[in-house]
């Protein structure tokens, strides 16, 4: 049987290729229904240094401040061979982590421009390789509680709203990443995983920078239990330092030292079968599968469901184009002529309608222009006053230019309302037989 994650990637993936679909389409909410786990945690809280320790490989964005400004949906596939990537949005194969990174950067600031702005518009990233787990994780913007120059006074809403679209789903599973060198009752994942999963019953706790915390404190009553409970167990991590990134030491001798520093440690070598990003990866892929299965029956309903949909849809757009290249561009070619002929007809009084813009121009317009109160303005009196006016202290011969350009745009001014009046007229009644002549092309097909 195909492995079951793999094959709500694939969902997921047909859901995102289709794109561009409507809010009443059936795909927002097969969508929805998919399980997924949504990584979320506050900035420099070592969020990403957990997702590239899962993975094995280093290609996330680094910096100050918001790095990640996009969700980034990150599927998985244990792969034997070579490691690769590919983004949905290019047909490129990479094969340098470091050149993904990049992409990561380059794909971000095409939607959001070279700013500090976010994007709700997510990347899909697949990662093919024999390091990793079978797994799909949504890696979300950090929590903010301050924006800094360059963002939007929203910036701190703006973030918790779009991690709340993931999370709030009943079926999203929350990793909740919290340093432990920081007290975790100002934890910001903790907190806003908590509001939307009281009880914990979908919430993995991961606890990062251990190796930091101050000498003679540790974190055992997290790891146990005892500070805060959750269904699922929590699970430690050792990241690498700053100084093993300067130095390059890759991702295999990082978690071999991940494993040493949980086995050899008098505080945690009681923990240490369950600490650590290889545990971490395992556990959430198991748990993902085993969450997936108990969804399989409304997920099949719902497929089914959205089948008849999509199908119901088609029958009502019409007979399918013919599938040739040629065919194609030949009837669409046939479309436009169509419509052209016919918004044409309507235009010259062939068919009906056209005939209301006449009426705008030779009844409306003229009507609404006799209204106007064109004596008092033009009277002599008026036209001397502003003709005076416009002389200033020196008198002359011939009537200045300034009094006439005075007088032209009080006029025109007064015109403005009836002029603008007859347009929204015209630009409706073009509007209604652009529909009628889409739906008069659609019929003689």
């Amino acid at each position: 049987m195909e492995n079951l994650i793999a094959l709500v990637n694939r969902l997921q993936k047909a859901c995102t290729e289709l794109g561009d679909y409507g809010e009443e389409s059936a795909l927002p909410t097969l969508w929805d229904a998919l399980p997924s786990i949504a990584v979320v945690g506050g900035q420099s809280s070592g969020k990403s240094s957990v997702l590239e320790s899962v993975v094995g490989k280093d290609f996330l964005p680094r910096g100050s401040g918001i790095v990640t400004r996009r969700p980034l949906v990150l599927q998985l596939y244990y792969k034997e061979g070579r490691e690769y990537a590919k983004f949905a949005h290019t047909s490129q194969t990479f094969t340098d982590f470091s050149a993904v990174r990049k992409e990561i950067a380059d794909e971000t600031d095409r939607e959001t421009g070279r700013s500090k702005a976010i994007s709700t518009k997510p990347i899909y990233l697949s990662i093919y390789s024999p390091n990793v787990v079978n797994l799909t994780l949504i890696d979300l913007p950090g929590l903010t509680k301050v924006a800094v120059d360059g963002q939007s006074d929203s910036i701190v809403q703006d973030i918790e709203s779009m991690v709340r679209s993931y999370i709030e789903k009943p079926n999203c599973i929350i990793l909740a990443v919290s340093p432990a060198n920081q007290d975790l009752a100002t934890s910001d994942a903790i907190k806003i995983s908590r509001e939307v999963d009281p009880r914990g019953e979908r919430t993995f706790g991961v606890l990062t920078k251990i190796d930091l915390m101050d000498k003679g404190t540790d974190a055992v009553d997290i790891l146990e239990g005892k500070s805060y409970k959750l269904q699922f167990p929590w699970i430690g991590v050792v990241n690498r330092s700053q100084a093993d990134i300067n130095k390059s030491v890759d991702m295999i001798a990082a978690r071999w030292k991940e494993r040493e520093y949980f086995s050899n440690s008098p505080d945690y070598s009681h923990l240490a079968k369950r600490m650590g990003s290889e545990h971490l990866g395992k556990v959430l892929s198991k748990h993902l599968e085993s969450v997936i299965k108990s969804r399989i029956p409304s997920l099949q309903s719902m497929i089914n469901k959205t089948i008849i949909d999509l199908e119901t849809e088609l029958s009502r757009i019409g007979r399918p184009i013919a599938t040739d290249a040629g065919g194609k561009l030949y009837m669409i070619m046939e479309i436009c002529r169509n419509f052209d002929q016919i918004f044409k007809e309507h235009l010259d009084g062939i068919r009906p309608g056209g005939e209301k813009v006449y009426q705008v121009f030779d009844n409306q317009l003229p009507a609404a222009l006799k209204r106007l109160q064109f004596d008092k303005q033009l009277a002599m009196e008026n036209v001397r006053k502003l003709i005076t006016e416009a002389d200033g202290y020196q008198p002359h011969l011939i009537a200045p230019e300034q009094g006439y350009r005075r007088l032209i745009e009080s006029t025109l001014v007064t015109i403005k309302g009836p002029a603008e009046a007859a347009v929204d007229a015209v630009h409706a009644i073009l509007k209604d037989l652009v529909h009628k002549s889409i739906t008069e092309t659609v019929v003689s097909l």
